[in-house]
């Protein structure tokens, strides 16, 4: 996606990329992070955060119905009982409600040489744990971008047998150039997992005219650390892949680091 300030646009535009999956026939479909409003200027105002009661849920939750499948929207700015709000993964399932099921662990407070400085601890609070979910017999840990820098926290899903990690981001270019594959395919490799990080992507405009620019480059990392998928930096696409959980346990046999963990 190359979402923007125009929230009611941002949502438009997902409900377009889930029309164009349904001859896909997907079991889940991964969407970025700041996936409903991303702040492309300092001087723009935060949005005000969203609650799980906002009708255009229910247009999700019919396509979960119809289809069958699940989708995970990366991040969404959460109303909580505090004066800041998180940053949430919410999970909209078949005959079920919107569901929060991870906040965002590792808030992302930087200041990156060609970037503007960015201070998430002023709006979110922090997540407190790690989330495991459960989809079609898939093992699914959950995180979100700054996150992946933290191997620990994919330690702990890979001692409780994830077969399938999730990083969605919206990374900045100069680190997306320098760490982005590296991290996911290394986050991949020792946990023995997929991994898929749906990014935002391309240059981010608001009706000010204020730019701004996102790396891109959404991926999907087999448990041998090959990328499947990277879907370049071009704006906004949708695609599909087919993941094998038996491909897991080759990579697990061929070698065994669930045996071998010392620490």
């Amino acid at each position: 996606m190359t979402s923007g300030e125009d929230i009611s646009a941002n949502i438009k535009d997902v409900s377009n990329a889930l029309e164009s999956l349904r001859v896909e026939k997907c079991d889940l479909i991964c969407l970025p992070e700041n996936v409903f409003f991303l702040r492309i200027d300092k001087s723009s105002k935060t949005a005000d955060a969203m609650n799980l009661k906002e009708t255009f849920w229910q247009e999700f939750c019919n396509f979960a119905n119809q289809e069958k499948c699940s989708i995970l929207f990366g991040s969404v700015a959460l109303k909580r009982d505090k004066k800041k709000s998180t940053s949430a993964t919410i999970l909209v399932s078949p005959q079920k409600r919107p569901k929060v099921v991870y906040e965002k662990i590792h808030l992302f407070d930087v200041d990156v040489k060609g970037a503007p400085p960015v201070r998430e601890s002023l709006f979110f609070e922090y997540g407190k744990k790690p989330k495991l979910i459960k989809i079609n017999d898939w093992n699914i840990g959950l995180s979100i971008c700054y996150d992946v820098r933290f191997a620990e926290l994919y330690q702990a899903y890979a001692a409780k047998n994830a077969h399938l990690i999730l990083v969605p981001a919206a990374f900045l270019v100069p680190t997306g150039l320098a760490h982005w594959h590296v991290l996911l395919r290394a986050r991949a490799i020792e946990s023995q997992a997929f991994v898929v990080a749906a990014a935002q992507a391309g240059n981010h405009t608001n009706s000010q005219g204020a730019t701004r620019q996102t790396f891109g480059h959404s991926l999907v990392v087999g448990p041998w650390g090959e990328i499947k998928l990277d879907m370049g930096n071009s704006g906004a696409k949708v695609t599909a892949i087919t993941l094998d959980v038996a491909e897991l346990q080759k990579t697990r046999e061929q070698i065994p680091m669930a045996h071998h963990r010392r620490l």
